[in-house]
């Protein structure tokens, strides 16, 4: 199914025109400058895997409305991108009169991406940011491919700067007890993640 269509599905209650407005604000902010990996391919990723494992989630829906809005907005230079991006969700599921207690939950779910840590013990959560990590298990290659778009969304900085902050990121990652919260991602990635992780971190 297409985004747009899978967008669509989420509002069923909600005029056309919204609907496609705030549509065509997603790919605007996500197709923006500087963008080489949290970018548009980077949300059919993670929706894709939200289809494939849609029958494992209690609230699919949630987790839709967080995955698009996760890296809305994404500015190498700011720290509080998670925040900044979980209130333009908020912003958006108010003007549609989604259920505060949902609306919570998926505020929640983004700015869990910071630290990668579900404190709120929610099944879901673990999904939503296994998801979000997917790319560290993947071949060799294609994590290249993804540690060189993130060197490019960083461009700003000299390896001076870069590389010490790259290392930490990747230290917090093979410091933590696993990086993937499900079973189903741990049997098909961990391994591979912490290689590539490793590998990185070789170079740095």
């Amino acid at each position: 199914m297409q985004l747009s269509a899978i967008w669509s599905s989420l509002h069923p209650n909600t005029a056309a025109t919204l609907v496609n407005s705030s549509y065509a604000a997603l790919q605007e902010a996500y197709q923006s400058p500087g963008r080489y990996y949290h970018n548009w391919s980077h949300i059919q990723q993670l929706v894709t895997l939200q289809q494939a494992y849609a029958d494992q989630l209690t609230d699919p829906e949630a987790v839709l409305f967080a995955i698009f809005f996760h890296d809305i907005i994404y500015n190498p230079l700011q720290p509080d991108n998670e925040e900044q991006s979980a209130a333009a969700a908020v912003a958006h599921l108010h003007r549609i009169n989604y259920p505060a207690e949902k609306t919570g939950k998926i505020s929640d779910f983004i700015i869990a991406t910071k630290t990668h840590i579900n404190t709120h013990r929610d099944p879901d959560l673990d999904y939503f940011l296994d998801f979000d990590l997917q790319i560290l298990g993947a071949s060799p290659e294609t994590y290249q491919a993804y540690a060189r778009q993130i060197r490019q969304e960083y461009q700003v900085y000299p390896d001076n700067v870069y590389m010490p902050g790259r290392k930490k990121v990747l230290q917090h990652f093979l410091d933590m007890p696993v990086i993937y919260m499900t079973q189903a991602f741990r049997e098909l990635y961990e391994t591979t993640a912490k290689a590539n992780i490793q590998a990185e971190l070789n170079t740095l």
